[in-house]
Formats: structure tokens, C-alpha cells, sequence
């Protein structure tokens, strides 16, 4: 991941924290004041984020260093010192909230990520993610995916096409979706990585197939009707399934025979990871 494309939005967020200075911080420690300190985790999890972190104390001062002491992506339970810091003191306290923000919900996406993930294992089914991520926020997001065992499905509107059911209507159906879809590839070139429909019914994935699909949205399926896609498919497209996913729901998903899950929750229903930092020195 090229973390410098967040450097931007790293110097935005610190002037949001801190406009006018840290009026705790500044008055108290001068320049020569130095600590250390270790980041923990609270509970047991998969962590991600790190490496962001990092990159905020960087952003913010060349007056502090961080070092990780676990991988991206590592199980750690309650109690396990994941990173440590050293450096100037008003310099840690100004970044530590940031840092701690970004790591707590990319380690929550992770952990939610891995909860998933293993409930496909034996399956040759994968786990993916959507663009319900937070404004700002979806490069480090669908990071935290990937550091969770998942895939990212596309990143955004400039880099893949799925045609959906606005699309297929105001197009005039699937075909003419289709065929206005593979110009508009054309026309991106590498920049696009795949075309992919969104069908609601067997009766739209006989459609999609005879227009050339090689990549179908199975919209709400029915287990059932899952099943009798995979048997109509024989693998002429990639089959991903959609909406009612849960962990309850995902291995019987699997079962069916698609090739991937999309669940939006793994960035919008998080709960963050609880870490926290302390001076050791």
C-alpha cells in the first residue's frame, strides 16, 4: 500500500485535531522533553492499521519514531504489545489519538474480516468487500480487509465496472447495458479491471450469460436459487453472491457453490478493536 497517498488527508486530520496547537501539551514539555511508550491491545483481535500509524508520526514530527513488534494482519490477544514509541513528548501526545483512532478501526475491520473469513475455510469460496466505506477513509479500510483474510472488490468508480439495476434500467435492459459497458471499458483500457452485472433473477443471469458475462452479482438469492445458478453457470462466469450475508448465513452461501461473498458490514457495521497507548519512560 502506497501510505503516502494519506499523507494529505493525515496533515487534515491533525489540523482538525489541533487548529490552534495542543494547549495541554505544548505549555508543559519542551522541546528536550523525551518519553516512550507501548501500544497494547485491550482485547484479543487481528490487528491492521500499523503502518498508518507510522505514517501519522511521520506526517507529524521528525522528532518520533514508532516501531511495530507484530505483522499486519497477526492475531494478538488482550495484553500483547503490538508497537513501541519514542521521541518528544508533546509530539506522541499530539498523534497518539489519531493513530490510536485509525488503528482501533482498521484492527475492527480485520478482526470482523478474519470472523468471515474462517467460516469459508475449506470452501474455495472468498470473502470481498464494497465501497460502503467511510469518505476519507476507503484506501486504509479496504486495507484492513485484506489484513483480515478478504479481498477488495473494486475501489471505486474508476477502476471496475458493475452494472446495476438503475443501470440495467435506464440502459433499456441487460444486453444494451452490456454492450455500452464494453465500450466504456474500451475506453478506460488497463485502468479497468473487470465488467460485472448485477442480475435479481435466473431468468436475468440467462440473459447476462447469452450478452457474454463474464462476471454476475447474484442480488439476493435465495439458497436455492444459488444452487441453480452455479448449475446453470458451469463456469462460464465468476458467480459472486450478495445481500443477506451474516455469519450465520455465509457458509451455507458458500456451500451453493459461488465463487465470492460481498458483505458490506465488513467496513459499515465495525466495532473497533480496543488498543491503547502508555509511557513506559
Amino acid at each position: 500500500m502506497e501510505w503516502y497517498l494519506l499523507d494529505e488527508k493525515i496533515k487534515f486530520w491533525l489540523a482538525e485535531d489541533m487548529p490552534y496547537g495542543d494547549v495541554t501539551s505544548d505549555p508543559l514539555f519542551p522541546d528536550s522533553h523525551q518519553s516512550t511508550g507501548t501500544f497494547v491491545a485491550k482485547e484479543d483481535g487481528c490487528v491492521a492499521g500499523l503502518l498508518v500509524a507510522q505514517r501519522v508520526f511521520k506526517v507529524l514530527s521528525d522528532h518520533v519514531t514508532m516501531t511495530v513488534l507484530v505483522e499486519e494482519g497477526d492475531r494478538v490477544t488482550k495484553g500483547t504489545p503490538i508497537a513501541k514509541i519514542s521521541g518528544r513528548t508533546r509530539d506522541i501526545l499530539k498523534g497518539e489519538r489519531l493513530a490510536l483512532n485509525l488503528m482501533q478501526r482498521m484492527s475492527g475491520i480485520a478482526t470482523m474480516t478474519r470472523t468471515y473469513a474462517d467460516k469459508l475455510e475449506g470452501t474455495g469460496t472468498r470473502i470481498v468487500d464494497t465501497r460502503k466505506t467511510l469518505p476519507g477513509l476507503r484506501i486504509a479500510q479496504k486495507y484492513a480487509v485484506r489484513c483480515g483474510g478478504g479481498g477488495n472488490h473494486r475501489l471505486a468508480l474508476w477502476d471496475a465496472i458493475l452494472i446495476k439495476e438503475n443501470h440495467i434500467h435506464a440502459a433499456g435492459g441487460i444486453p444494451q447495458a452490456m454492450a455500452a459497458a464494453r465500450l466504456a471499458a474500451d475506453l478506460a483500457g488497463d485502468r479497468c479491471k473487470f465488467i460485472q452485472v448485477e442480475v435479481e433473477s435466473l431468468d436475468e443471469l440467462h440473459t447476462a450469460l447469452a450478452a457474454g458475462a463474464t462476471m454476475i452479482l447474484l442480488d439476493n438469492f435465495t439458497l436455492d436459487m444459488m444452487r441453480e445458478a452455479t448449475a446453470i453457470n458451469t463456469g462460464q462466469a465468476v458467480l459472486e453472491a450478495s445481500g443477506n450475508v451474516s455469519l450465520e448465513t455465509i457458509r451455507g452461501i458458500a456451500e451453493t457453490g459461488v465463487d465470492r461473498i460481498s458483505v458490506g458490514a465488513l467496513t459499515k457495521d465495525v466495532k473497533a478493536l480496543d488498543l491503547s497507548m502508555r509511557f513506559t519512560d
